[in-house]
């Protein structure tokens, strides 16, 4: 009895040493398990944001394509409006070589010396007078609307003039003033009051630098000059064209003008 019970407790260390090991690798397996699982959850999350990125990605390669497409369109539509004015100033040229070469007099009229009518010159082409938008005072656009249908659509050129006289006097803060002048200038000019269609010409020159007419104010302005016979004010004129829009139709006009002098 005493031998089996010394045999027992010989024998209990080494159990309860064999039986240690099991229990740490149990701890070990369950440690891994949950870094698995702890990487298992950042991988999905990591997959998640890469998914997200390449569809804004995508969305946002769209969104070039689509504007590069409207860019496009835009600088081909300004190339046909481009082209159409060159157009439109050689015949104007063409038509003032004509009035020169037939000695001038009377018979001039609006058509030879008309300058390019922007689509729409009308209230709502505010911005070809420096302005960023239409007006909000309707009287105002009604008023301008109306004194240009009588130069772009009656032809009524006598008529037109005191309606932008009128129009300067009820609204002279208006947007549109630089081209009400513009059209005075135009109009006074093709009646042969020269002095009157300078000073119109040369309000936009002086006080709207960044009116849209302003060159085209400058070439009136040599023209003018080279009518009254003022050779050096022609050339100055001319001069100060292609010096400020050199890249401009008016610019060519200037050149060829200053050659003739």
């Amino acid at each position: 009895m005493k031998k089996s019970l010394l045999a027992i407790c010989l024998l209990m260390p080494a159990a309860a040493m064999a039986q240690a090991p099991v229990s740490s690798l149990n701890q070990s397996a369950s440690s891994l398990e949950q870094r698995l699982a702890t990487i298992e959850r950042m991988l999905d999350a990591r997959q998640g944001a890469q998914l997200e990125m390449l569809n804004t990605l995508s969305s946002l390669q769209q969104d070039v394509a689509e504007l590069r497409g409207i860019t496009e369109e835009h600088e081909y539509r300004l190339e046909q409006l481009l082209e159409r004015q060159r157009e439109i100033y050689q015949e104007i040229d063409r038509r003032f070589s004509q009035f020169k070469q037939q000695g001038g007099g009377a018979s001039y009229s609006m058509n030879d010396m008309q300058t390019v009518p922007t689509s729409n010159e009308g209230a709502s082409n505010a911005s070809s007078s420096g302005s960023n938008g239409y007006s909000a005072n309707m009287s105002e656009n009604d008023a301008y609307d109306k004194a240009i249908a009588l130069v772009l659509e009656d032809k009524r050129y006598d008529a037109a003039i005191p309606a932008f006289e009128s129009f300067l006097q009820n609204f002279p803060n208006s947007t549109y003033v630089p081209n009400a002048h513009y059209w005075l200038g135009q109009l006074l000019y093709a009646q042969q009051e020269y002095q009157k269609a300078h000073d119109h010409f040369k309000q936009v020159v002086d006080n709207y630098p960044d009116s849209n007419k302003r060159a085209d104010c400058l070439l009136k302005l040599g023209v003018i000059a080279a009518e009254q016979g003022k050779t050096a004010d022609a050339k100055t004129f001319y001069q100060q064209v292609l010096t400020e829009y050199s890249d401009s139709t008016e610019a060519n006009l200037a050149k060829q003008r200053l050659s003739n002098l």
